[in-house]
Order: structure tokens, then sequence, then C-alpha cells
């Protein structure tokens, strides 16, 4: 017998909803066949089963929301003939279930009744759709109704089984939006449509902002920022952050990327950035200091001898998932560049599978691709050190010339920034890891790598 229990989908998740069962009890499972579907606010993905047996027990129906490590069901080993027998389970939680549904619709019931003008009754018509749909909306989808006052029934689903996706509803939106320009609209709204047309993705922020008085704007934190949020101070109060900056010069880089961008784009499908270049100078530094490839257990230090590389990706400023290259330190530059371009494509669009935002040994803060001059970021737990790739700019710098002599020249040059978590190591152990990775970007002879 083993309890399959909903796993974690992201450092800042708590929750999942089940939105489809691939199994019904009685049904034989194979070991890592998918077992079911769950969506979150950063992943909707298909969960493998542990092990191999016979689905003995749901716990947990299509539709329901539960915390993070709930135990959603029971497999029990193959062959074992009383699987059925657990069958009957799901028939009493399923047989409440009804009774609590006609409370609800006769609750709103009186509601519009006592109401004078029939106009109320429209009102609540919306709100109860929502609630009864809520068994096919994953917590991103509701988060997005919400946030927009959509009425889902007027939102045809593209999903499984007619299911309203996060796509479907943002498509939506769009739809009203460029059919109506927003003056008709509460006034409310109508003030703060001009707040952010310079936004790309206002459209997700615009609808949570309430205007207050004629200076002030009120935007509801997500879901995802206060878990973020909650993560960081959680993070700044276990480890005594410390801070250490290198200031690289990417000329060399910059030979490698210039002789081969074209032909590089023309085999992979996407650009050579220097990101994959830095990813592979970290994998390389770690080798020679290992106590920053590592994680605080307790009182623990615990020293990885595998490079499991997290990169930090952006989602449109809705929040931030942290894709991992598993043991990167067997994979060369091409290699690497490959999984970056792949993972953040999937992330963009959250297909990415659990186990692929779990783990990590050591994280790159790409915060450079958005401007950054010098970056502080906070230290994903319980990691000891977090990089932080910012802006890479053309300006002067002192370079040696023949005969010994030093001239001027205009070269491509960035900050390494990096936190580090004081109890792991001390200062010069973290300036001589950055100064290899400094090292290695500068001489290495990367044509031979592409």
């Amino acid at each position: 017998m083993a309890e399959v229990t909903l796993p974690q989908l992201g450092e800042t998740v708590t929750e999942g909803t089940i939105t489809r069962w691939f199994k019904k009890v009685g049904d034989t499972v194979a070991a890592d066949e998918p077992l079911f579907e769950v969506s979150t606010d950063k992943v909707d993905t298909e969960v493998p089963s542990p092990i191999a047996g016979v689905l003995t027990e749901i716990r947990v129906p299509e539709g329901d929301t539960v915390p993070v490590g709930a135990v959603i069901a029971v497999v029990g080993v193959a062959g074992s003939a009383p699987a059925p027998a657990p069958a009957p389970a799901p028939e009493p939680v399923a047989a409440p279930a009804p009774a609590p549904a006609p409370a609800p619709v006769a609750a709103p019931a009186p509601a519009p009744a006592p109401a004078p003008a029939p106009a109320p009754a429209p009102a609540p018509a919306p709100a109860a759709a929502s609630g009864s749909d809520n068994r096919l909306l994953s917590p991103v989808v509701r988060r997005l109704v919400a946030e927009h006052n959509v009425n889902v029934d007027s939102i045809t689903g593209t999903g499984p089984g007619g299911r309203i996706t996060r796509e479907d509803v943002l498509d939506h939106i769009d739809k009203l939006a460029a059919a109506s320009p927003a003056p008709s609209v509460a006034p409310a709204v109508a003030s703060a449509a001009p707040a952010a047309p310079s936004v790309t993705a206002a459209p997700v922020t615009a609808a949570p902002v309430v205007r207050v008085g004629e200076r002030d704007d009120v935007v509801a934190l997500s879901k995802i920022r206060q878990l973020t949020g909650s993560h960081m101070v959680m993070s700044k109060g276990v480890s005594p952050h410390a801070f250490s900056v290198v200031e690289v010069d990417y000329f060399n880089v910059d030979q490698t990327r210039a002789r081969t961008k074209d032909e590089f784009k023309s085999a992979e499908g996407f650009s050579l950035t220097y990101l994959p270049f830095i990813s592979r100078a970290v994998v390389d530094a770690l080798v020679d200091f290992p106590h920053m490839n590592a994680s605080i257990s307790g009182t623990d230090l615990v020293v990885h001898r595998y490079v499991d590389l997290g990169i930090a990706v952006d989602l449109d400023g809705q929040g931030l998932l942290v894709p991992v290259i598993r043991s990167a330190e067997g994979k060369r530059l091409r290699a690497i560049a490959r999984e970056i371009s792949d993972l953040a494509s999937r992330a963009k669009s959250r297909k990415l599978s659990p186990d692929e935002i779990q783990g990590g040994t050591f994280t790159i803060s790409n915060n450079g691709s958005a401007g950054s001059v010098l970056t502080m970021a906070i230290i994903n737990q319980p990691q000891v050190a977090i990089l932080s790739t910012d802006a890479i700019v053309r300006k002067p710098v002192v370079v040696s010339v023949p005969g010994g002599g030093e001239s001027i020249a205009i070269h491509p040059v960035g900050h390494l920034a990096m936190s580090w978590d004081h109890r792991a190591f001390d200062g010069a152990y973290a300036a001589g890891f950055l100064v290899r990775v400094k090292e290695i970007l500068e001489t290495r002879d990367w044509s031979s790598e592409i």
C-alpha cells in the first residue's frame, strides 16, 4: 500500500486542484504512469503514480482543491483482489456532495425575492455561475475570473471535458477589451484604464485596481505575490545574508558569440545569449569551491557532489519559477543553452512537470535581461548562495597591449552579484568563487564548446 500525496509544485505553491483522474478505483496502474492531473497558480501538470499496483481509493474527487502534502489516493500492491472493495469509499463522499448543493441554490433564491426591483436578480447570477463551476476551474482560472469579474457562463472551455483554461479566460478578456472601449463601464474602471496603457501585461492587473480619491490606486496583492513575500521573509530570517560582487569583461565571450551566433540560431532555433556561458562557468567553478554547491540542514552543511542548476524565470511579472537543469556538471555549453531555452519557454506556458521545478543546489537569477545594474537577490532556501547576472553594457576598460603597455578599449562589461549564507563560509571563500567564475569567462576558449 502506498499513499499518494499532492506534491510540492513550486516554492510558493501551497495547494492544487485535481482537474482529472486518469484511472478509476480498481484500475491497475504502472509505476510512473500518469495517475492524475493537477492545476495550481504556477503549473498544470500530470502526476505519475509512485508505485505499480491497483488504485484502491480516491480520496479527492475532480474539482476539489487540497493543500500540498494531502493524501489524495491509495495505491495497493498489484494483483491484490480487495482493490475494488475500497471503491464504495468514494460513493459516500459523493453522496453528501449533492446535499450541500441544493442549499446554496436555495439560499440565493430568497435573496432576490425580498428585493423590490428585479434588477438585483441578474447580479447574483454570475456569482452563482462561478461557484457552481468551481469544480472545473483551476486556482489560476478562479483568480483571473475573480480579478476581472468575468461571467464564466460566457466562456467556452477548450480544455479536457470542456474545462475552462487560463488561455480561455485571457482570450475572453482580450475580446471584451477589444469590443468595448471601457467608458460605458463603471467610472472606477474607466478611470483606472488610462493608468496602465503602457504596460503590455496590463489586462492581468487592471481589474484589481481600486481608485481611492484622486491620487491613489489600491492594487490587491495576488496570492503568488503574498506567498513569494512570505518565502523571502523566511529566507532572510533563516540565513545571515552577505553580498559580494565582481565585474566581468565579456569581450572573450563576445568573440565567440559574434563568430557563431548566426550558425547557432539557424541550428538551434534560438539566440545564443550570455546566460549559458555564465551558467557553464558557474558549474565549473563549483568544482573548485564545493561548499558553494550545498544546502543547510539544521546545524549541518550538506555538500552536493552533483550540480542541479536552478534558473529563475519571470512569469510576465506575475511570479517566479525556478526550473532546474539536472546534472549540469556533465553538460557542455550547447546542451546547457538548449535546456535553458526549453525550460524558460515551458515555464512561461506553464507546461513544466513538478520534478522540473523542485530541488536545485545553486540558483542563477538573470536580472540583467531586464536591465538591472546591481541586484541583491534573496537566497533560495535551503541553498547557500544565489548569483545575479546584471546588465552587460559597453564601457571603456584598460587592456594590455603587446610590449607590456596598456590602452583603453570599449568592451562589454557587467556585474556578477552573489548573495550568500554566512553560516556556510566566509567572505574570502565567496570572493574566490566569483573570481574563478570571472576568470573562466574571460580566458576560456569558448569556441571549443559550440
